[in-house]
């Protein structure tokens, strides 16, 4: 039988920590402007919930960076309302990660929705499905979005391909959600090998978990510190501090609720009211107002991106 410290050795050896890391060291990375955490909120469905979200920041004096936008899907959205969306992010210095649609979540196959069927993952269903994607990444691109929500592998990869050809903008962004489903250090490296920008790991994850996660990627970590009932219902504003010094670069999510996208409780579903996003986008505000209070009262030696870095992907169109 292996001893086990041999095989941490042989972990370490490729560059993946061996153990988690309950030393908790301080991540010696940040952001190209000096940052070690930035704001994220997610569900951005409509153009008046992202005006509600722009007008909260500006009233707050708070810098939200980076909008998870219209997850119920871009195809949802005309050309007319993605213009003004992309307009107004631009006109905020706002970046916009879109999540385009359809998604497997929309297929035909319904392996996807049972209850063991489910832990198989997202995917996309043959080449059809990723051409789908694919066109309304391109539809989106041509409208003027740089940054895109993907949790398939093969898109990333793919992607990262056509990125290579010049068939995408070389500016173009590639986040990996959650619902991709990764946990480790292992993980995040294949998601970088493959073009990934920036990853969301689970969402419950330890202190030295998500330490050793930092030790072996370089990409910016997305890191839940609030998020909706249905992924159990936690906030962790006041780990939120020791989150940024061991993780920076890290987004911080913003993401509370009943549900995201399943379920009947879902907020991510084109007939959920724009109004009442609208009012919660506000809400999603305040909360990241909160937590850098929180953070700099603990720990004021780490730093807040300012607003509208130059790294961020603000549309242009």
């Amino acid at each position: 039988m292996r001893n086990l410290k041999d095989v941490q050795a042989m972990m370490e050896a490729v560059g993946v920590p061996g153990r988690d890391a309950y030393n908790l060291p301080t991540s010696g990375q940040t952001f190209p402007d000096g940052g070690h955490y930035r704001m994220e909120i997610s569900g951005i469905e409509r153009p008046n919930v992202l005006e509600a979200v722009i007008d909260e920041m500006q009233k707050r004096k708070i810098a939200i960076h980076r909008l998870i936008s219209v997850v119920m899907g871009s195809s949802l959205l005309d050309d007319a309302e993605l213009r003004d969306f992309a307009q107004m992010a631009a006109d905020a210095n706002v970046e916009i990660i879109m999540t385009p649609g359809p998604r497997s979540g929309w297929d035909v196959g319904r392996q996807l929705v049972t209850p063991e069927g489910g832990l198989s993952g997202l995917r996309f269903r043959g080449s059809d499905q990723l051409s789908y994607v694919i066109a309304e990444i391109l539809r989106c691109v041509d409208l003027g979005f740089r940054g895109f929500l993907a949790i398939d592998e093969g898109l990333v990869w793919l992607l990262n391909e056509l990125k290579k050809r010049g068939d995408l903008p070389e500016d173009v962004v590639i986040k990996v959600s959650i619902f991709a489903g990764h946990a480790s250090a292992a993980g995040g490296r294949v998601l970088q090998s493959l073009g990934a920008g920036t990853f969301n790991p689970l969402g419950d994850l330890s202190l030295p978990q998500l330490a050793s996660i930092r030790q072996g990627v370089d990409i910016p970590l997305d890191l839940h510190i609030m998020l909706s009932d249905s992924f159990g219902g936690f906030n962790r504003f006041y780990d939120g501090a020791e989150m940024a010094r061991i993780c920076s670069p890290c987004y911080f999510k913003i993401e509370p609720g009943t549900a995201l996208v399943a379920g009947g409780g879902a907020m991510y579903k084109p007939w959920v009211s724009p109004e009442s996003l609208a009012q919660f986008g506000r809400e999603k505000v305040k909360y990241a107002q909160i937590i850098h209070e929180l953070i700099q009262a603990t720990n004021p030696d780490l730093k807040l991106s300012p607003h509208g870095s130059p790294d961020l992907a603000i549309p242009k169109p």
